[in-house]
């Protein structure tokens, strides 16, 4: 049975909690489609391929994590925005987006998620620049060789990360960030992580990574962001009974 798009934006404001977060886009609802929600597809991104996919099998609803209206973009629907926003729009498809509400939540986000497929069962937040503490720090159950950490990730994500630090140590005490948060490396060396994984790098992210001797791991923006949005696709599948499709369009990134 389907459920109304009312009761479904209720159920995830409620669970992920957009409110608490001073965020870069507007999360929830960007665009609105027909009333009521029998097939969610989810993905990453709302790219058109996305949003292709969601028409071929006649969803009512997408969920991403990486939506529209980012700040300080041209607000001009022209080109490609405009073609995005014209196929959901044709197809009454709503578009529903949240970044940092499902990046920081303890249970379905991305990186609880990511966490638990690097084998770390529970772990504290990890804050920079008095932020609301999007990243996680922890540690493996034993000391680990990097090389397998690396293996780790290599098998999770199917790429290989790129990896700044020696290549002969061992390791316990991990910090993590999925997505473009390499700006928290320093807030990893600051509470004692041997380890800061992320999806990117920057250039001083490796001069920073040498000097202050912890090991940098980049697994990729999109390899890193996979997990949270499926979590809670079939979180809200179970709850209301509705069908959900992940879609994963393949980002080298």
């Amino acid at each position: 049975m389907p459920t109304t798009l009312t009761e479904l934006l209720s159920h995830l404001d409620k669970q992920l909690q957009p409110g608490r977060f001073r965020d870069y886009c507007p999360n929830g609802l960007q665009v609105q489609g027909r009333p009521e929600v029998a097939r969610l597809v989810t993905g990453v991104t709302a790219c058109q391929a996305l949003i292709d996919a969601a028409i071929s099998v006649e969803a009512d609803a997408i969920l991403v994590h990486h939506g529209y209206f980012w700040r300080g973009e041209d607000p001009c629907v022209t080109g490609m925005k405009r073609r995005r926003l014209a196929a959901l729009l044709t197809n009454d498809i709503s578009l529903i987006a949240y970044h940092l509400p499902l990046d920081a939540h303890p249970a379905l986000g991305n990186n609880a998620c990511f966490g638990r497929l690097l084998g770390i069962e529970s772990s504290d937040l990890l804050a920079a620049d008095n932020d609301e503490g999007v990243g996680n720090i922890g540690s493996l159950p034993e000391a680990t060789p990097i090389s397998a950490l690396i293996d780790t990730l290599a098998t999770t994500t199917g790429r290989q990360p790129l990896h700044i630090g020696p290549v002969d140590a061992s390791v316990q005490r991990i910090a993590w960030c999925t997505g473009a948060a390499q700006g928290y490396i320093e807030a990893a060396v600051a509470a004692g992580a041997q380890v800061f994984i992320t999806g990117e790098a920057s250039e001083q992210t490796v001069h920073i990574a040498r000097e202050e001797g912890i090991h940098f791991l980049a697994a990729g923006h999109h390899a890193t962001e996979r997990y949270g949005v499926q979590a809670v696709g079939e979180d809200v599948a179970r709850q209301f009974g509705i069908e959900h499709h992940f879609v994963d369009i393949d980002n080298p990134v």
